[in-house]
């Protein structure tokens, strides 16, 4: 594949890359490239919020590249201050290995096994020793280097404090492209500082520096926050196939052309031609079907549709009997469903009534005893009725 084809597949969704120049003299070489991405395991399951990054990453397999998938067993034991307010809970090895395991599982759903190499950054990061640590390591970063950064700042000066570990951390996650010499490092747009901290690490230590891709944040279902398990508004890659089609389909129209670019590899301008409820159904089916496989797509496709798009509003309605003139019209403004003959002369000249399935155009349409009507009055108004008899005024 020419350079310029991998160039594109690899830029899809991308939102910076440092340096694109760089990637292309990278990818020049004709070598297998080592693309690392690093995943903290602070809380069980992968949702689709990991899988932007993963998926990226298995496009670069599929061109031939050696991908490392890496678990922070270590550094997940301080958790990445990334975006924190305040100094955040600190997790025992017991249970970042906890989580570890359903990492371990579920990233092969996205994953090709036998082209990943799974690593855990503990396998270096627990034998540093205090030299290596607070001198060797220490020495290549700065307080005021760290203090730039935005959130770090931000806690700075509003007086909240900031733990020693966690000055550390992307020190510590930079180390990781070290010891992996990393030619490229995939994550999101809010690791910016620390991808750019592995980056100035290996040049400091005489080696060929990787490149950054970094990619956007998927937007949860509050379609607000980014996607994350301690919101509330993830979807988990091992979640029941019509549960997951459920969440897919209430996300907003405008976030679904964002989930096809990051989840999917459909045309985009395809899907901009699509009704909407069309292109979000496609969307579902083709998420269920990367995670679940064709058969439970479909499947959870028709359960939504029964109960959502072909369900019969009149089921969960109760028979009522009404002893009432046999004219529709004085009915239903007796029920003050309509407010006034006129209303209800709108209502029929909009098309707006229904009697069992048919529209009404009749302004004296007629009721009959011992039949069971079905009555539809706008979008939002049923009502299911027999008479018992007529009862002529």
């Amino acid at each position: 594949m020419s350079i310029q084809a991998q160039i594109e597949i690899i830029k899809r969704g991308t939102v910076e890359i440092i340096s694109e120049k760089e990637l292309i003299s990278k990818l020049e070489k004709d070598r297998a490239l080592i693309v690392k991405a690093g995943f903290d395991p602070s809380a069980p399951d992968i949702h689709l919020g990991h899988a932007v990054l993963l998926r990226k990453m298995r496009h670069f397999q599929d061109l031939g590249h050696t991908v490392v998938f890496l678990i922070g067993d270590f550094t997940g034991m301080i958790g990445d201050p990334t975006g924190r307010s305040e100094v955040r809970k600190y997790l025992t090895e017991m249970e970042v290995k906890e989580n570890a395991k359903t990492y371990k599982q579920q990233v092969f759903k996205i994953l090709d096994r036998n082209k990943t190499q799974v690593v855990f950054n503990s396998s270096w990061l627990k034998y540093l020793t205090l030299k290596d640590a607070l001198i060797d390591l220490a020495s290549h970063s700065t307080v005021s280097q760290l203090l730039a950064r935005a959130d770090f700042n931000l806690r700075y000066k509003s007086g909240k404090d900031i733990s020693l570990l966690e000055f550390m951390y992307p020190l510590l996650q930079a180390y990781d492209s070290i010891k992996l010499k990393a030619d490229i490092e995939l994550g999101g747009l809010d690791q910016k500082f620390n991808l750019l901290l592995g980056r100035d690490l290996q040049k400091d230590l005489g080696q060929e520096q990787q490149v950054i891709i970094m990619m956007p944040l998927l937007i949860g279902l509050d379609g607000v926050n980014k996607m994350s398990k301690s919101l509330g508004n993830h979807i988990g890659i091992d979640e029941e196939p019509v549960q997951m089609f459920g969440k897919v389909m209430s996300i907003s129209d405008e976030l679904m052309i964002q989930y096809y670019e990051l989840l999917t590899d459909k045309d985009i301008e395809e899907v901009r031609k699509l009704h909407p409820m069309e292109a979000k159904k496609r969307l579902a089916v083709e998420i269920v079907r990367q995670y679940h496989g064709e058969v439970h797509a479909r499947a959870a496709c028709r359960d939504f549709e029964n109960k959502f798009q072909k369900k019969d509003p009149f089921t969960e309605l109760g028979l009522e009997t009404k002893a009432f003139s046999d004219d529709l019209c004085a009915y239903l403004v007796g029920e003050k469903i309509c407010k006034s003959k006129g209303d209800y002369k709108r209502f029929v000249e909009q098309g707006a009534i229904e009697v069992n399935g048919d529209r009404i155009k009749d302004f004296e349409f007629k009721l009959k005893p011992g039949i069971e009507y079905r009555i539809k009055v706008g979008k939002k108004r049923f009502l299911k009725v027999k008479f018992s008899h007529k009862n002529f005024s």
